[in-house]
């Protein structure tokens, strides 16, 4: 029956987001707190329900466990927005993707002020840094990634996407960089990784992976690592599958291995640590795998009875692990931090599903 419930609200949330994107930010100004934060923190982007602009940012302290909510709009005195899909750390500043606003927000790391924003993109959904003066920022229901100034927070050009057109089907999402080339995955009926040199902005090369590819990761020998997740239900267009693990050789841009899951497995939430040595990902749990190993684990590191696991992230400089659970993807959903064991160190409330994670 969990299992029934679970695909019934995923199979809800990707139709809202198939749907027309009409969600927008509330400027109206309110009391405004002042935080300095110090050390070590985990940002965690909430992305909100759907439409509603109630996305929001939450700020962790691992040594004092005390964790903050609302910190964007606490300190800046109005909402976040709508749909907080991916945060990120770079230049002294955490960058927050709106996808339902059409924005990006630069604040800072320490007081949460806002410092920046990027707007007059589609659907963006996430920002990858290619230097101080260039990122690529990917976008669903487009076949352009779109190249901004992060110093001006200028659009600066976009890169189409070969064999895509303009429209519902077409979208692109995680990136990684190995060398000048960005590594870009298509999630939403794509079954490929597109090659952009980054000294050209053009698509040089694209990969067919197994059906929508929903994160990548890349490890210490420059292998990328793929999850896709099969297409997630029956009647996808794209076709439906057992969910996957490639691993990708960057050099001659080929799948070298690929470990198939169970048909009908939910997957989430690819992540490696600090020493790119074990990627992590969510299947009825947190399973952690060697970068050498020739087969998938028998067991996962972490079980759980919950069925509504969102994402995750190691921290870089100790292993430990943090679970984002979406509960009933309604109320406020819960952080789970684990040691590498896989032992329970400590739990806290975030906001409306917690769907991703940046270091500070």
């Amino acid at each position: 029956m969990k299992k029934m419930f679970a695909k019934a609200i995923v199979a809800l949330s990707a139709l809202a987001f198939m749907l027309p994107l009409g969600g927008c930010m509330d400027d109206n100004s309110g009391k405004e707190e002042e935080f300095d934060t110090k050390g070590v923190g985990l940002f965690i982007a909430n992305e909100g329900a759907y439409s509603r602009s109630t996305a929001s940012l939450s700020y962790y302290d691992p040594a004092t466990k005390e964790v903050q909510n609302e910190v964007f709009a606490r300190a800046n005195g109005m909402k976040l927005g709508d749909t907080a899909n991916y945060v990120a750390m770079f230049g002294n500043k955490v960058w927050i993707v709106m996808n339902g606003s059409n924005v990006v927000f630069a604040i800072n790391p320490d007081t949460f002020k806002e410092e920046g924003r990027i707007t007059g993109l589609n659907s963006p959904r996430e920002i990858h840094f290619v230097s101080e003066s260039k990122a690529y920022i990917s976008q669903f229901y487009d076949n352009r990634i779109a190249v901004v100034n992060p110093s001006t927070c200028e659009i600066t050009g976009y890169i189409t996407v070969p064999g895509m057109d303009d429209s519902l089907t077409a979208s692109t999402g995680p990136m990684v960089q190995s060398g000048r080339y960005v590594y870009c995955a298509c999630p939403s009926y794509q079954k490929k990784i597109v090659k952009i040199d980054t000294t050209t902005d053009k698509v040089v090369d694209e990969l067919e992976v197994g059906i929508q590819p929903i994160a990548i990761v890349l490890d210490r020998n420059d292998n990328i690592w793929c999850l896709t997740n099969g297409g997630g239900w029956e009647a996808n267009p794209v076709g439906y599958e057992a969910p996957t693990i490639s691993k990708i050789d960057t050099g001659s841009f080929k799948v070298v291995e690929t470990l198939s899951l169970q048909l009908g497995d939910y997957v989430k939430g690819l992540a490696i640590d600090g020493s790119r040595e074990n990627i992590y990902w969510l299947n009825s749990g947190v399973w952690k795998m060697n970068i050498n190993a020739s087969a998938l684990p028998a067991a996962p590191l972490i079980t759980t009875d919950s069925y509504s696991l969102y994402a995750l992230t190691v921290n870089p400089a100790n292993g430990e692990i943090y679970v984002a659970d979406a509960v009933d993807y309604q109320q406020p959903g819960m952080v789970y931090r684990y040691s590498t064991s896989g032992s329970l160190i400590d739990k806290f409330y975030v906001g409306i599903i917690p769907g991703s994670f940046c270091w500070k």
